[in-house]
């Protein structure tokens, strides 16, 4: 006999009240995350920002907050719309909630006031990592990598754009007081305003507005304070070393930047001067010779060569060629770069924000530090409003130490790691065995600065890899002792290996959090909630990071909890 189909009764009743829990088995990963936000983790700092108890309805744990939060980035959900459709329609989601889904405002509202308690969530969530065995901080890496604002680059404004929007506020503001005086009278009040200002909203999004471009425009007048600061004393670094270069005191080593040009031509105006002075003598010792009716016998040596073919003269003058042409590829590279890029700018919408230059070209962002250990935990991390990595090296190290001391602090004997510390300035606390970097970060300050030991590339990895084969690594000709020490180190053959891990340990974290969690731009602007929310991916990156490993699972949380 032929089998018929399944009934589809979907007009079928429950006969008995359902079990949520038994909409997913017990190995579904969403009871992890469950179990671990309420039962091992401290969420007492997100408690203390609810208020409880007065008139209104209840509201919603923040535990279940918290749960919800963790498990929508971990599924590439940022929008709070999006969250509230999912607590509707997906299994996982609903039973977070227990079926009472809370809308949207809700959500934003608690995202946007937990900057303060993330920092404590991040630590909360290490300390679990370290008792499950996890945090080799053996060797660990340090890397930026740029994050999208909530922000437009279109939004950015030069310092120029800035002084019209605020002549174009002052005389908006102008205009509507003279049309009200107008209609109204001198000094009369009226109800009829323009529409921005309608309403108290209005008034205060247009207030805000005028303080950011107010805000905006005080941050380029300082930064070019300062630009104009550092050119000065450029200049006077320059003038100094060509006033002593002029009277035979100039320092050994690479000119300062804008006097190599002007140092060239000053050499071979002294090599000629030099040259010119010993055909003189020569002239005036032969003349007197001459005078002297002498025929014979010395006649004050070898003639010397005109200054235009003394051999000297020639490579001083061809070493002003090369100081010239060098000086035009820097104008022609900076020049490109100016028109690629609109100059010192600042963004109305977030403020905090900077452009910044990947590969990709420029995006209107953050950057953001993170030193991530030996099995693919973040252990420190920093959202900066700074293109450049190399100021934050020190701080982030420092960083990386306390996490270090946090883990072994927590970690259980059996999986504790080997005693010992790698401090340079012998502090007995636990440490860091190795730090790779790249060469974002390479300074002689940061080579040479307290902390444990350290791999700082001192090239690109293709120009560290071809020195180390043999090859000659171009631009260290007028480099440091320490840059010069570390490229010898990155040579040798233990260094070449231990680098070659910089790459899988410091990038691995990057793209899961960027490709696997698709956390790619900011949800909320402003550097503090972008900080937040950035700790925030941060933290559930370790938290996935712990489940894919193995560690966290139902038995290791009940051995927590005996």
């Amino acid at each position: 006999m032929a089998k018929g189909y399944r009934p589809v009764a979907r007009d079928q009743q429950f006969l008995l009240p359902p079990d949520m829990r038994e909409w997913l088995p017990d190995d579904h990963p969403v009871w992890l995350v469950i179990d671990a936000v309420a039962g091992h983790l401290d969420t007492s700092a997100f408690h203390a920002r609810r208020r409880r108890g007065g008139a209104g309805a209840a509201g919603f744990d923040p535990d279940m907050l918290v749960c919800l939060l963790v498990w929508a980035y971990a599924n590439r959900v940022t929008s709070s719309r999006r969250i509230e459709q999912l607590c509707r329609t997906d299994v996982a989601f609903r039973l977070i909630c227990a079926g009472d889904v809370p809308d949207h405002v809700t959500i934003a509202r608690f995202r946007a006031g937990f900057a303060d308690a993330v920092p404590g969530l991040f630590a909360q969530v290490l300390i679990l990592c370290a008792r499950l065995g996890m945090g080799r901080v053996g060797v660990v890496a340090l890397d930026g990598t740029k994050v999208a604002a909530s922000a437009s680059k279109s939004a950015n404004r030069g310092e120029e754009g800035l002084r019209k929007l605020a002549a174009g506020l002052a005389a908006a503001h102008a205009a509507a007081d003279a049309a009200e005086d107008e209609q109204f009278g001198q000094g009369v009040r009226g109800d009829e305003v323009p529409a921005p200002l309608a309403s108290p909203r209005g008034k205060a999004a247009a207030a805000d507005r005028a303080a950011r471009i107010a805000r905006a425009l005080a941050e380029l007048e300082a930064g070019q304070e300062a630009a104009e600061k550092e050119q000065a004393g450029q200049d006077a670094e320059v003038r100094a070393y060509l006033e002593a270069a002029a009277a035979g005191q100039a320092r050994m080593g690479r000119p300062p930047p804008g006097a190599e040009v002007a140092a060239a031509r000053l050499r071979l105006e002294q090599a000629v001067a030099s040259q010119a002075a010993k055909v003189a003598a020569w002239q005036a010792r032969r003349a007197a010779r001459d005078a002297a009716g002498v025929r014979r016998g010395p006649g004050g040596g070898k003639r010397p060569s005109p200054p235009d073919r003394y051999s000297g003269v020639q490579g001083a003058r061809e070493a002003v060629r090369r100081a010239e042409a060098r000086a035009a590829g820097r104008d022609r590279k900076a020049a490109a770069e100016q028109g690629k890029g609109p100059g010192p700018v600042r963004n109305l919408t977030d403020p905090d924000s900077r452009l910044m230059k990947t590969r990709s070209g420029f995006i209107q962002g953050y950057n953001a530090q993170n030193v991530a250990s030996e099995d693919g935990l973040i252990i420190a991390t920093e959202l900066t409003g700074d293109p450049a990595d190399m100021a934050w090296y020190e701080p982030m190290t420092g960083q990386a130490q306390d996490a270090a001391a946090l883990i072994a602090s927590h970690k259980p004997a059996r999986g504790g790691e080997p005693g010992g510390s790698g401090q340079r300035d012998g502090q007995a606390r636990p440490a860091i065995g190795l730090v790779l970097a790249d060469a974002g970060y390479c300074s002689e300050h940061n080579l040479a600065c307290a902390g444990p030991d350290r791999l700082i590339a001192t090239g690109k990895h293709r120009h560290v890899e071809k020195a180390a084969r043999g090859g000659s690594q171009a631009g260290l000709r007028h480099a440091g002792p320490e840059t010069r020490a570390m490229t010898e180190r990155l040579k040798t053959k233990d260094g070449i290996a231990a680098y070659r891990r910089r790459g899988h340990i410091a990038e691995t974290p990057h793209a899961r959090i960027k490709h696997g969690m698709g956390f790619r731009q900011f949800s909320m602007r402003g550097k503090d909630k972008a900080a937040a929310e950035w700790t925030f991916a941060a933290t559930v990156h370790n938290l996935l990071k712990s489940i894919t490993a193995g560690k966290l699972t139902a038995q290791a949380l009940a051995s927590l909890t005996a």
